[in-house]
């Protein structure tokens, strides 16, 4: 699909895994040249061709998978919180809160857009002031917040609209909520969205930060991170999906706000009873600033003239050796989007007399501007997932709304929460991702010589074709329902067909995720240097963001435009008298042409490259 920067790879060259190059001293390119970097003359051991400083290590080992508890149990109960109430929100909204159908699904979107982006602003925080480890201290307490706001809004009458009688509801003339009441359902979502903000960018780089990449034990730690990172909280959604979802469906929802109230609250415990365990890594300034330096002093250097294509450009070029105490990987000057190379062009003048630079806005260094490359490239790939992750978004809204028209019953007491259904992908996802990282990936690598199997950008395609199929199947599916419901429905309105009629739609969503979801984050992780992690992780939320935001889009305008002459609008109220399955097929339309848009980027990509050398050393900034 896409040339690959060599297909058999370095055994420990990983996303995490920092390689440093020392760097020749460099010159001006002017005529009067400015005084030479000195060179450095740090010494550290070195192992297995690392090299760590012992200036800068803590006397604390890392712990590896003995933090893990710790820290994969804090992220775990924070998405069974997140999850457990947006499964069901949706009914949630429906039935306490009286909101009709597209209201309701706007809603979710909007609140799930802001949710996913405000990872890029704990990333900023977290990288920039605070570190991780406090980032993600302080986001727990908003959580907790949030969720005793919602289960307070369930609990107290005043906090929610009245009940609806059978005869309102049957009438549509349900009263729906106060101003002050969604005031209040608005502060505990947002007070949810700052919780996710500081968690999900954080969690997953602060349990890496838990291995020694010095060793084989923590290389090999740190190459299953990603799989079993993604498997275990998925597993125990799916406990969240089925337990949480029925309390709150067949119990109260007051119970079941509850619920996820106390994991959060046990999750912070578990936390901080880690603290003892945990290595701290120091924050070391955004990498926004050095982005925003790298646009600034190219735009200012915009009309200097690039060396020739072959001519030597050493010396010309501002490339100095990593500083002592970060863990970056080494990134070579190369011409794509060769502008920006203006910014580390060396002027007279630019540097002070110990090498360093005396205004960061005018001059940059290589490995700036190539972080500023890494972020451009994974654009287009981004853009792809926003589409792609678009379908996946049904799976909380409108699959939820069919499922309510099902006949739910397993047995003649017992029916399936609506909200549960999701709980299907999640099985698909947790059954298959050992299944691929066990025993297709081996057997893959023998084929393609790839550590992966196969390539990233591949493994994101295979995804994209499995949303589309789930699209188009949940359009078929949901023809066949409305029109046994109109035929046989009755007063309630429900078809007389099981809900396990949507089960082979959340199969295939669930492929789709383990293809497409997996590999973006792993995608951007490996395209992105180790001081980008956070970045890496928050730019996967934000896609999930994108994807609510069009989502939400898309929903207003086909709610804005069908329909007409008498006819109700596709995503009318009443699911029966809509038309949901054409909305399938546009989402499905819409996957088509974003496949052909993919494989078009994914043809053209370059992967990063590092610097090869045998000097290669990773630098820990570490605090006990």
């Amino acid at each position: 699909m896409e040339a690959e920067d060599g297909k058999k790879k370095h055994p420990i060259s990983n996303s995490w895994l920092a390689c440093f190059t020392k760097c020749l001293p460099i010159s001006s390119s002017s005529s009067h040249p400015p005084s030479p970097l000195p060179s450095p003359e740090n010494e550290f051991p070195e192992k297995d061709g690392l090299v760590l400083p012992t200036s800068k290590t803590t006397d604390r080992k890392p712990r590896g998978w003995k933090a893990m508890p710790f820290v994969l149990g804090n992220e775990t109960f924070e998405r069974l919180a997140t999850f457990g109430l947006l499964a069901n929100f949706m009914i949630f909204l429906l039935t306490v809160y009286h909101m009709e159908q597209a209201s309701a699904a706007k809603v979710l979107n909007i609140w799930s857009g802001v949710t996913n982006f405000a990872p890029l602003i704990g990333a900023f925080i977290s990288d920039a002031h605070v570190g991780r480890f406090w980032t993600i201290g302080f986001a727990s307490f908003a959580s907790v917040l949030g969720m005793a706001a919602l289960t307070l809004i369930a609990w107290i009458p005043q906090l929610h609209p009245p009940p609806c009688t059978p005869l309102q509801l049957q009438l549509h003339q349900c009263k729906g909520p106060t101003g002050p009441q969604l005031a209040i359902l608005y502060l505990a979502l947002g007070l949810l969205s700052i919780a996710t903000g500081g968690i999900r960018p954080c969690s997953l780089p602060f349990g890496v930060d838990q291995f020694d990449a010095t060793t084989d034990e923590g290389r090999r730690g740190i190459n299953s991170f990603f799989n079993w990172y993604y498997t275990t909280f998925t597993l125990v959604l799916i406990l969240a999906l089925t337990v949480v979802v029925y309390v709150q469906d067949s119990v109260s929802w007051v119970l079941g706000f509850g619920m996820p109230t106390v994991f959060m609250l046990a999750s912070i415990v578990l936390f901080f009873v880690g603290t003892r365990l945990y290595v701290y890594v120091k924050p070391e300034g955004s990498v926004f600033s050095g982005i925003a330096q790298a646009i600034a002093a190219a735009y200012k250097k915009r009309h200097l003239k690039l060396p020739a294509e072959g001519q030597a450009a050493h010396g010309i070029f501002y490339d100095p050796p990593p500083l002592k105490g970060t863990i970056v990987t080494k990134l070579p000057l190369t011409n794509q989007y060769s502008c920006l190379n203006k910014a580390a062009i060396v002027l007279d003048g630019e540097l002070n007399p110990d090498g360093s630079v005396s205004n960061p806005w005018r001059l940059c260094t290589v490995q700036q501007i190539e972080e500023v490359k890494c972020l451009i490239k994974v654009v287009p790939v981004w853009a792809s997932g926003v589409v792609s992750f678009t379908a996946t978004a049904q799976q909380s809204t409108f699959t939820v709304s069919q499922a309510q028209k099902f006949d739910r019953h397993l047995g003649p007491s017992f029916q399936i929460p609506s909200g549960s259904l999701v709980v299907i992908s999640m099985i698909t996802i947790g059954l298959w991702v050992p299944f691929y990282d066990r025993i297709l990936v081996p057997r893959l690598r023998k084929i393609t010589g790839l550590d992966g199997g196969i390539t990233l950008l591949q493994r994101i395609g295979i995804g994209i074709v499995f949303s589309v199929a789930s699209m188009v199947v949940a359009g078929v599916v949901e023809k066949k329902r409305r029109e046994s419901a109109v035929l046989h429905g009755g007063d309630n309105d429900v078809a007389p067909l099981s809900v396990l009629w949507l089960a082979p739609q959340l199969v295939l969503m669930g492929f789709a995720e383990a293809f497409n979801i997996i590999g973006q984050i792993e995608f951007y992780y490996k395209e992105f240097p180790e001081n980008m992690s956070t970045v890496a992780n928050a730019l996967f939320f934000c896609t999930i963001a994108g994807a609510s935001y069009l989502s939400s889009i898309v929903v207003t305008v086909v709610h804005g435009v069908t329909g007409g002459n008498g006819r109700p609008d596709w995503l009318t109220n009443d699911i029966n008298a809509g038309r949901v399955d054409y909305f399938y097929y546009l989402i499905a339309g819409m996957g088509v042409l974003n496949l052909i848009y993919f494989l078009n980027v994914a043809r053209r990509y370059n992967y990063k490259r590092s610097v090869p050398n045998k000097e290669e050393k990773i630098h820990f900034d570490v605090d006990a």
